[in-house]
């Protein structure tokens, strides 16, 4: 069933799930739910699980027990053709270092994910340059990420993660590797566009002045996850 924003229905919900590495038992019974359009923080301690959890939420990798449901199709039952194309398409992931390929230009690590989903590269050249005006990083698209400051390698990340327009952004520590001014930049940057265009945003990170920008925040510690209610 399509999830619209206001709907009483999660857009993604979790529920009880488990995630060992080797012995370490990361998630231990951990739910979440995040709705159309929200801005949900998770936090807490280095090494609490966040990442498992973002990982497991966003289909890279399948909880050892448990469902993740998003929009109706259970996330952890889905072949890995499915779960690629909603990577694809409707879900976007950043991380804290970004990850862009370092001999692409800014324009072109922007550009990549509509090109895969099959658009014309002029078509899609051009709606990467719009999604970098829409970051401040205009005038940045011949750059390589190793040409640019840690900040704009973030902002190129969101943009890329946006791009093709996805219901959901994950975002794994995205100014864990930045300074106070550029984390406050990026993190400006996502949340505006995100409520502009509608996107949910899970949101993880240790730092207040980042959960901050949610609506929501959960902590997640020992495993499970405890609601803190709205965001200041």
């Amino acid at each position: 069933m399509s999830n619209q924003e206001g709907s009483p229905v999660p857009l993604l919900l979790a529920r009880d799930l488990v995630k060992a590495h080797g012995r370490t038992e990361a998630l231990r019974g951990a739910s979440v739910e995040l709705r159309a359009g929200e801005i949900l923080a998770v936090t807490g301690a280095s090494g609490s699980g966040k990442s498992t959890l973002l990982h497991c939420l966003s289909g890279i990798v399948r909880p050892d027990s448990g469902s993740v449901t998003y929009d109706g199709e259970r996330l952890d039952q889905l072949p890995e053709q499915r779960l690629s194309e909603l990577r694809r398409t409707e879900f976007g992931v950043v991380f804290q270092f970004g990850q862009l390929i370092p001999e692409l230009t800014a324009l072109d690590n922007v550009a990549l994910p509509l090109l895969l989903a099959g658009t014309r590269r002029p078509q899609a050249q051009a709606q990467a340059g719009e999604w970098l005006e829409r970051f401040g990083v205009r005038g940045q698209e011949e750059l390589r990420p190793g040409e640019l400051s840690g900040g704009q390698a973030q902002r190129v990340a969101l943009a890329r993660a946006l791009v093709t327009g996805p219901r959901i952004v994950f975002a794994d520590e995205p100014t864990g590797a930045l300074d106070s001014l550029a984390g406050e930049q990026v993190m400006t940057a996502l949340t505006h566009t995100a409520r502009e265009s509608g996107t949910a945003v899970l949101l993880i990170t240790h730092d207040a002045q980042v959960s901050a920008y949610a609506d929501r925040e959960v902590r997640l510690a020992d495993g499970t996850v405890t609601p803190l209610g709205v965001a200041a």
